[in-house]
């Protein structure tokens, strides 16, 4: 596994991303298909369209599409939510591309239609998020979420002094990613932090209203609660709301994964005193890369692991914190 304060290299960015479920335009120059010599063919489907993490991984996914010379079209629900992800992979098994590169919503909800398209003979590649069955996914890449939620302990419980109560609000349970974060958060408080209590974990539903409604009971409950973790975008956004609405910025400190654009802001505010920032376009231009050996029939790395870092109010403005910032745009 790959040390989560290592460098960061940076994804050169290409233009076109999708909004809503609408496909973007396929780009790319010629190549091979499946002996056919057509242009190979994938589709990216996003967890949820719009948000800056998945953009991200859509503009690394379509530079490294044009680099090969294939087609990328991505698409992606709305919400974070399998209800709305199912008909769009429906429908992408129904278009019959060469592979397709998904961040499955549910570990268990999504095997069903994921398995259809394995039976059509379409490559799976997992991005990010998998599903329960390890027989779906030709290769799986993904920040390791187990040392990302480890990094968050470390940071928070610094930043408190070791000592007092801490929250995890995270989205849902049976969403592979965010399951990990708060499982490696855990492990890191009971293991080396006896002075701080662990209060539990509460979902969001990858929802900014509810996390902050969240945040305004559990301040309610716990007066003297010292520290929370929020385990995505949405949930940082809205945790730091209310805390920033209840007047306890810098009383009760906090620690967000991802670095979207409203997360940078907090941070430079105070909001938040440190992100654990990913690289969504690695993960999809590794996506892209192992998508098309296994069109080509050429080996597949079944599990590749990419790197995070912490993201601090002093780093945020150098070189290296400035790479690793979500982008809403290519």
């Amino acid at each position: 596994m790959r040390k989560m304060m290592g460098p960061v290299t940076g994804i050169a960015m290409a233009a076109v991303l999708a909004v809503g479920a609408t496909a973007c335009g396929d780009d790319g120059g010629s190549g091979g298909s499946g002996g056919s010599g057509d242009k190979i063919k994938l589709t990216l489907v996003q967890g949820m369209a719009g948000e800056e993490f998945y953009e991200t991984m859509a503009c690394g996914a379509k530079a490294e599409a044009a680099r090969l010379g294939v087609q990328l079209s991505v698409q992606g629900p709305q919400k974070f939510d399998p209800t709305l992800q199912t008909p769009i992979v429906n429908s992408v098994v129904a278009d019959k591309p060469d592979a397709m590169l998904i961040a499955p919503t549910d570990t268990k909800a999504l095997i069903a239609p994921l398995t259809q398209a394995k039976a059509a003979g379409i490559k799976t590649i997992l991005v990010d998020t998998v599903v329960e069955d390890d027989g779906i996914g030709l290769s799986r890449i993904s920040t390791d979420n187990t040392k990302g939620g480890e990094a968050a302990a470390t940071a928070l419980t610094k930043q408190i002094g070791d000592k007092g109560k801490v929250l995890v609000i995270s989205t849902d349970p049976g969403v592979s990613t965010v399951d990990a974060r708060v499982k490696g958060f855990e492990q890191a408080i009971k293991a080396s932090h006896p002075n701080v209590q662990y209060v539990g974990v509460q979902y969001s539903h990858n929802d900014v209203g509810t996390a902050g409604q969240i945040t305004n009971s559990a301040l309610a409950k716990d007066p003297d609660l010292a520290g929370v973790f929020a385990t995505n975008l949405n949930s940082a956004t809205g945790a730091g709301s209310a805390l920033q609405q209840a007047g306890k910025l810098g009383k009760v400190k906090m620690i967000g994964f991802d670095a979207g654009p409203a997360q940078v802001k907090q941070l430079k505010d105070g909001v938040v005193q440190g992100l654990i920032a990913q690289l969504p376009g690695e993960i999809g231009a590794k996506g892209v890369q192992q998508a098309v050996a296994a069109v080509k029939d050429e080996p597949v790395t079944k599990s590749i692991p990419t790197d995070a870092t912490v993201v601090t109010k002093e780093n945020v403005d150098t070189p290296e914190g400035q790479k690793v910032l979500y982008k809403a745009g290519c």
